[in-house]
Protein backbone atom coordinates (compact mmCIF):
# COMPACT_ATOMS: atom_id res chain seq x y z
CA UNK A 1 0.00 0.00 0.00
CA UNK A 2 1.58 3.72 -0.57
CA UNK A 3 2.17 6.13 1.85
CA UNK A 4 -0.48 8.17 0.57
CA UNK A 5 -3.30 5.48 0.78
CA UNK A 6 -2.36 4.64 4.22
CA UNK A 7 -2.54 8.22 4.72
CA UNK A 8 -6.07 8.48 4.05
CA UNK A 9 -7.07 5.38 5.68
CA UNK A 10 -5.38 6.16 9.09
CA UNK A 11 -7.39 9.93 8.73
CA UNK A 12 -10.39 7.72 8.16
CA UNK A 13 -9.90 6.13 11.10
CA UNK A 14 -8.97 9.57 13.23
CA UNK A 15 -12.79 10.78 12.38
CA UNK A 16 -14.58 7.99 13.21
CA UNK A 17 -14.98 8.23 16.87
CA UNK A 18 -16.83 11.53 16.15
CA UNK A 19 -19.38 10.10 13.60
CA UNK A 20 -20.22 7.90 15.37
CA UNK A 21 -20.61 10.41 18.14
CA UNK A 22 -22.59 12.95 15.78
CA UNK A 23 -24.71 9.82 13.99
CA UNK A 24 -27.75 8.62 14.92
CA UNK A 25 -27.22 4.73 15.21
CA UNK A 26 -24.97 5.64 18.14
CA UNK A 27 -27.62 7.10 20.41
CA UNK A 28 -29.63 4.07 19.69
CA UNK A 29 -31.98 5.17 16.86
CA UNK A 30 -32.54 3.40 14.31
CA UNK A 31 -33.51 5.00 10.61
CA UNK A 32 -37.56 4.02 11.04
CA UNK A 33 -39.20 5.54 14.02
CA UNK A 34 -41.15 3.50 16.35
CA UNK A 35 -44.68 3.30 17.81
CA UNK A 36 -44.56 6.82 19.65
CA UNK A 37 -41.67 8.25 18.00
CA UNK A 38 -43.25 9.09 14.50
CA UNK A 39 -44.65 12.82 15.73
CA UNK A 40 -41.76 13.09 18.38
CA UNK A 41 -40.32 16.78 17.42
CA UNK A 42 -37.06 16.93 15.69
CA UNK A 43 -35.94 19.07 18.68
CA UNK A 44 -36.09 16.23 21.14
CA UNK A 45 -33.86 14.72 19.03
CA UNK A 46 -31.72 17.20 18.76
CA UNK A 47 -31.57 18.49 22.70
CA UNK A 48 -30.54 14.67 23.51
CA UNK A 49 -27.55 14.89 21.57
CA UNK A 50 -26.69 18.43 22.93
CA UNK A 51 -23.41 17.76 24.85
CA UNK A 52 -22.00 14.89 23.30
CA UNK A 53 -21.30 16.82 19.96
CA UNK A 54 -20.18 19.54 21.73
CA UNK A 55 -17.47 17.20 23.45
CA UNK A 56 -16.45 15.83 20.20
CA UNK A 57 -15.75 18.66 18.56
CA UNK A 58 -14.19 20.20 21.49
CA UNK A 59 -11.90 17.42 21.57
CA UNK A 60 -11.01 16.75 17.70
CA UNK A 61 -10.00 20.32 17.86
CA UNK A 62 -7.52 19.32 21.20
CA UNK A 63 -6.33 16.53 19.17
CA UNK A 64 -5.64 18.20 15.77
CA UNK A 65 -3.47 20.89 17.62
CA UNK A 66 -1.48 18.49 19.68
CA UNK A 67 -0.84 16.39 16.37
CA UNK A 68 1.06 19.26 14.66
CA UNK A 69 4.15 20.34 16.10
CA UNK A 70 4.61 23.20 14.41
CA UNK A 71 1.59 25.20 15.18
CA UNK A 72 2.37 23.89 19.00
CA UNK A 73 5.77 25.91 18.45
CA UNK A 74 4.61 28.85 16.70
CA UNK A 75 1.49 29.54 18.83
CA UNK A 76 4.23 30.41 21.60
CA UNK A 77 7.43 31.09 19.83
CA UNK A 78 6.08 34.22 18.29
CA UNK A 79 4.76 35.67 21.39
CA UNK A 80 7.67 35.34 23.29
CA UNK A 81 10.06 36.81 20.36
CA UNK A 82 7.71 39.35 20.40
CA UNK A 83 7.79 40.49 23.72
CA UNK A 84 11.78 39.83 24.43
CA UNK A 85 12.51 41.78 21.16
CA UNK A 86 10.18 44.59 22.11
CA UNK A 87 11.11 44.87 25.42
CA UNK A 88 14.79 44.93 25.35
CA UNK A 89 14.49 47.75 22.37
CA UNK A 90 11.91 49.74 24.46
CA UNK A 91 13.31 48.91 27.76
CA UNK A 92 15.18 52.45 28.24
CA UNK A 93 12.70 54.64 26.37
CA UNK A 94 9.45 53.67 28.11
CA UNK A 95 8.45 53.94 31.71
CA UNK A 96 4.92 52.84 32.58
CA UNK A 97 2.44 53.38 35.67
CA UNK A 98 4.01 53.64 38.53
CA UNK A 99 7.90 52.96 37.37
CA UNK A 100 7.07 49.62 35.50
CA UNK A 101 9.40 48.73 32.73
CA UNK A 102 8.16 47.85 28.97
CA UNK A 103 8.15 44.53 29.64
CA UNK A 104 6.40 44.58 33.10
CA UNK A 105 4.05 46.38 31.31
CA UNK A 106 3.96 44.27 27.68
CA UNK A 107 3.69 40.88 29.57
CA UNK A 108 -0.34 40.74 30.04
CA UNK A 109 -0.62 42.16 26.58
CA UNK A 110 1.55 39.24 25.57
CA UNK A 111 -0.48 37.25 27.37
CA UNK A 112 -3.77 38.27 25.60
CA UNK A 113 -1.68 38.35 22.21
CA UNK A 114 -1.29 34.29 22.35
CA UNK A 115 -5.01 34.27 23.55
CA UNK A 116 -6.06 36.10 20.25
CA UNK A 117 -3.35 33.99 17.63
CA UNK A 118 -4.43 31.33 19.56
CA UNK A 119 -8.14 31.42 19.03
CA UNK A 120 -8.78 32.90 16.06
CA UNK A 121 -6.14 30.81 14.54
CA UNK A 122 -8.05 27.42 15.58
CA UNK A 123 -11.24 28.60 13.56
CA UNK A 124 -9.48 28.33 10.37
CA UNK A 125 -9.65 24.33 10.89
CA UNK A 126 -14.06 25.09 9.78
CA UNK A 127 -12.27 26.54 6.58
CA UNK A 128 -10.95 23.33 6.52
CA UNK A 129 -13.53 21.07 7.29
CA UNK A 130 -15.68 22.73 4.60
CA UNK A 131 -12.69 21.84 1.81
CA UNK A 132 -12.50 18.36 2.92
CA UNK A 133 -16.38 17.38 3.65
CA UNK A 134 -16.63 16.98 7.22
CA UNK A 135 -18.24 19.79 8.35
CA UNK A 136 -20.74 18.62 5.52
CA UNK A 137 -21.63 15.62 7.37
CA UNK A 138 -21.56 17.25 11.14
CA UNK A 139 -24.18 19.83 8.97
CA UNK A 140 -26.62 17.07 7.64
CA UNK A 141 -26.28 15.17 11.51
CA UNK A 142 -29.49 15.90 14.08
CA UNK A 143 -27.52 17.83 16.30
CA UNK A 144 -28.41 21.28 17.36
CA UNK A 145 -26.41 24.17 14.90
CA UNK A 146 -25.92 25.63 18.18
CA UNK A 147 -23.86 22.73 19.39
CA UNK A 148 -21.19 23.10 16.61
CA UNK A 149 -20.63 26.42 17.37
CA UNK A 150 -20.08 25.71 20.61
CA UNK A 151 -17.76 22.41 20.42
CA UNK A 152 -15.55 24.39 17.53
CA UNK A 153 -15.16 27.71 20.11
CA UNK A 154 -14.23 26.10 23.43
CA UNK A 155 -11.66 23.72 21.75
CA UNK A 156 -10.37 27.14 20.39
CA UNK A 157 -10.64 28.70 23.76
CA UNK A 158 -9.19 25.91 25.96
CA UNK A 159 -6.24 25.55 23.22
CA UNK A 160 -5.56 29.61 23.70
CA UNK A 161 -6.28 29.61 27.79
CA UNK A 162 -3.39 26.30 27.98
CA UNK A 163 -1.21 28.21 25.74
CA UNK A 164 -1.25 31.44 28.17
CA UNK A 165 -0.96 29.77 30.97
CA UNK A 166 2.47 28.50 29.65
CA UNK A 167 3.53 31.66 28.59
CA UNK A 168 2.71 33.17 32.38
CA UNK A 169 5.23 30.94 33.71
CA UNK A 170 8.04 30.36 31.29
CA UNK A 171 7.79 33.91 30.19
CA UNK A 172 9.44 35.20 33.60
CA UNK A 173 11.76 32.26 33.58
CA UNK A 174 13.92 33.80 30.77
CA UNK A 175 15.48 36.27 33.00
CA UNK A 176 17.41 32.94 34.19
CA UNK A 177 19.16 32.69 30.54
CA UNK A 178 19.55 36.69 30.17
CA UNK A 179 16.97 36.96 27.51
CA UNK A 180 14.64 39.48 29.96
CA UNK A 181 15.27 41.82 33.37
CA UNK A 182 13.52 39.82 36.32
CA UNK A 183 10.21 41.07 36.83
CA UNK A 184 7.50 41.17 38.39
CA UNK A 185 4.82 39.49 37.33
CA UNK A 186 1.88 39.61 39.58
CA UNK A 187 0.72 36.62 39.28
CA UNK A 188 0.50 34.80 42.58
CA UNK A 189 -1.04 31.15 43.80
CA UNK A 190 -3.63 33.37 45.43
CA UNK A 191 -5.07 35.65 42.10
CA UNK A 192 -4.42 32.47 39.79
CA UNK A 193 -7.88 30.98 39.44
CA UNK A 194 -8.92 34.97 38.86
CA UNK A 195 -6.33 34.86 35.69
CA UNK A 196 -7.66 31.50 34.19
CA UNK A 197 -11.02 32.18 34.16
CA UNK A 198 -10.65 35.98 32.91
CA UNK A 199 -8.83 34.66 30.18
CA UNK A 200 -11.13 32.00 29.50
CA UNK A 201 -13.65 34.64 29.25
CA UNK A 202 -11.78 36.72 26.53
CA UNK A 203 -10.41 33.20 24.87
CA UNK A 204 -14.26 32.37 24.53
CA UNK A 205 -14.71 35.65 23.04
CA UNK A 206 -12.39 35.82 20.29
CA UNK A 207 -12.91 32.54 19.09
CA UNK A 208 -16.37 32.80 18.84
CA UNK A 209 -15.30 36.14 16.56
CA UNK A 210 -12.89 34.21 14.65
CA UNK A 211 -15.31 31.76 14.12
CA UNK A 212 -18.15 34.54 12.76
CA UNK A 213 -15.35 35.66 10.29
CA UNK A 214 -14.27 32.07 8.88
CA UNK A 215 -17.96 30.65 8.25
CA UNK A 216 -18.78 32.33 5.26
CA UNK A 217 -15.18 31.70 3.49
CA UNK A 218 -13.97 29.52 1.32
CA UNK A 219 -10.08 30.50 1.15
CA UNK A 220 -7.58 30.70 4.10
CA UNK A 221 -6.16 33.39 2.29
CA UNK A 222 -9.45 35.75 2.71
CA UNK A 223 -8.71 34.80 6.43
CA UNK A 224 -5.26 35.98 6.68
CA UNK A 225 -6.20 38.86 5.18
CA UNK A 226 -8.63 39.90 7.81
CA UNK A 227 -6.17 38.93 10.48
CA UNK A 228 -3.83 41.52 8.87
CA UNK A 229 -6.22 44.33 8.45
CA UNK A 230 -8.38 43.65 11.14
CA UNK A 231 -7.58 41.44 13.92
CA UNK A 232 -4.05 42.37 14.20
CA UNK A 233 -4.96 46.40 14.79
CA UNK A 234 -7.55 45.30 17.21
CA UNK A 235 -4.62 43.99 19.44
CA UNK A 236 -2.67 46.42 19.12
CA UNK A 237 -5.39 49.11 19.91
CA UNK A 238 -6.00 47.28 22.83
CA UNK A 239 -4.22 48.98 25.73
CA UNK A 240 -1.57 45.28 25.12
CA UNK A 241 1.19 47.34 23.18
CA UNK A 242 1.33 50.91 24.52
CA UNK A 243 -1.13 52.96 27.02
CA UNK A 244 -3.84 54.78 25.42
CA UNK A 245 -2.89 58.15 27.15
CA UNK A 246 -4.07 61.28 25.62
CA UNK A 247 -3.78 60.72 21.98
CA UNK A 248 -6.88 62.12 20.72
CA UNK A 249 -8.69 59.81 18.50
CA UNK A 250 -6.71 57.31 18.56
CA UNK A 251 -7.45 57.13 22.17
CA UNK A 252 -11.10 56.87 21.43
CA UNK A 253 -10.34 54.04 19.07
CA UNK A 254 -8.97 52.25 22.24
CA UNK A 255 -11.60 53.01 24.10
CA UNK A 256 -14.13 51.55 21.48
CA UNK A 257 -11.99 48.63 21.01
CA UNK A 258 -13.92 45.38 23.02
CA UNK A 259 -10.40 43.80 23.63
CA UNK A 260 -9.04 46.89 25.25
CA UNK A 261 -11.50 45.55 28.35
CA UNK A 262 -10.53 42.09 28.39
CA UNK A 263 -6.22 43.72 28.45
CA UNK A 264 -7.38 45.78 31.24
CA UNK A 265 -9.65 43.62 33.21
CA UNK A 266 -6.58 40.94 33.26
CA UNK A 267 -3.98 43.88 34.39
CA UNK A 268 -6.16 44.88 37.07
CA UNK A 269 -6.21 41.12 38.45
CA UNK A 270 -2.60 40.92 37.98
CA UNK A 271 -1.33 44.23 39.05
CA UNK A 272 -0.71 44.35 42.36
CA UNK A 273 0.10 48.34 42.69
CA UNK A 274 -3.05 50.53 42.38
CA UNK A 275 -1.26 53.42 40.89
CA UNK A 276 0.06 51.39 38.20
CA UNK A 277 -4.11 50.79 37.08
CA UNK A 278 -4.98 54.20 37.66
CA UNK A 279 -6.82 55.24 34.27
CA UNK A 280 -7.84 52.29 33.38
CA UNK A 281 -11.41 51.10 32.97
CA UNK A 282 -12.99 49.85 36.12
CA UNK A 283 -12.94 46.25 36.95
CA UNK A 284 -16.90 45.50 36.67
CA UNK A 285 -16.57 47.47 33.26
CA UNK A 286 -14.14 45.29 32.49
CA UNK A 287 -16.20 42.02 33.11
CA UNK A 288 -19.45 43.12 31.37
CA UNK A 289 -18.16 44.63 28.45
CA UNK A 290 -16.21 40.93 27.73
CA UNK A 291 -19.58 38.99 28.62
CA UNK A 292 -21.67 40.94 26.52
CA UNK A 293 -19.09 40.63 23.35
CA UNK A 294 -19.18 37.42 23.67
CA UNK A 295 -22.56 36.77 23.82
CA UNK A 296 -23.15 39.06 20.80
CA UNK A 297 -20.05 37.23 18.82
CA UNK A 298 -21.58 33.82 19.99
CA UNK A 299 -25.38 34.45 18.73
CA UNK A 300 -24.13 35.93 15.51
CA UNK A 301 -22.60 33.01 15.23
CA UNK A 302 -25.25 30.68 15.85
CA UNK A 303 -27.53 32.81 13.80
CA UNK A 304 -24.98 32.30 10.90
CA UNK A 305 -24.59 28.61 11.51
CA UNK A 306 -28.80 28.76 11.12
CA UNK A 307 -28.56 30.13 8.15
CA UNK A 308 -29.70 27.63 4.83
CA UNK A 309 -27.59 29.72 2.53
CA UNK A 310 -24.33 31.62 2.90
CA UNK A 311 -22.34 34.52 1.30
CA UNK A 312 -19.26 32.80 0.55
CA UNK A 313 -15.97 35.29 0.95
CA UNK A 314 -13.49 34.64 -1.42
Amino acid sequence: MSGTAASEKSEVRNEEPLILALSPQSRGEGTKPTCGEEHAPSGAVASSGWWLPVYSLALRELVRFFRQRTRVIGALGQPIIFWVLFGAGLHGSFTGPAGMSYQEYFFPGVAVMIVMFTAIYSTISIIEDRRDGFLQGVLVAPIPRASLVLGKVLGGTVLAVLQAVVFLVVGPLLSLVGLAPPLETGLTLHNAPAVIGFLALVGFSLTALGYLIAWPMESTHGFHAIMSVFLMPMWLLSGSFFPAGNSGWLSWVIRLNPLTYGTAGLRRIMTTKPEAVAGLPEWWLCLTVTCLAAAVYVSVAVWMTNRPTVHNAR
